[in-house]
């Protein structure tokens, strides 16, 4: 790590993936400054982070991983977690703030809407990895824009 002229180290850029080697670092700080969609930070053999920034009435897009367990925590706006066994039928429904952590079982479609006025930020946790090691995806890949929270999705109303 390198040092500024007031000899305060500088963070390392969040495009770097410090995966297979120790790490330890400030979530809440990293996370903050993190502007990708997506930026992995960490991915290791069985295991991978990933820190997220999620617009205002944008989501990470409907999905399920066979294989996978996921787990996201909220570091600053709120979410509206949406999970189910089938991709029409999302019955969990929970609001998601501050501090608070989504766990999502391998096989469980979910979606994470950004339901505030400013960036949602979040990191993720996948085990085992889910991306490539380095990943860095400057908007969400798969996004189109979505109805405004509260109308039907799924045919359900949230």
């Amino acid at each position: 790590m390198t040092v500024n002229r007031f000899r305060r180290p500088v963070p390392p850029p969040m495009s770097h993936d410090f995966g297979k080697q120790p790490y330890v670092t400030d979530l809440n700080n990293v996370t903050m400054r993190n502007n990708n969609f997506r930026t992995a930070i960490w991915t290791g053999a069985n295991l991978q982070m990933t820190l997220m920034s999620i617009n205002p009435n944008q989501d990470v897009g409907l999905e399920v991983h066979s294989d996978v367990d996921q787990f996201f925590y909220i570091v600053n706006g709120v979410a509206l977690v949406l999970m189910g066994e089938e991709k029409n039928s999302l019955n969990y429904r929970r609001t998601a703030v501050n501090g608070n952590g989504i766990f999502i079982p391998a096989g469980t479609w979910h979606n994470v809407v950004n339901a505030g006025n400013v960036q949602l930020k979040m990191f993720t946790i996948y085990a085992p990895p889910e991306h490539p090691m380095g990943t860095v995806e400057h908007g969400n890949p798969g996004y189109a824009p979505r109805q405004a929270v509260g109308e039907p999705v799924g045919g359900e109303e949230i």
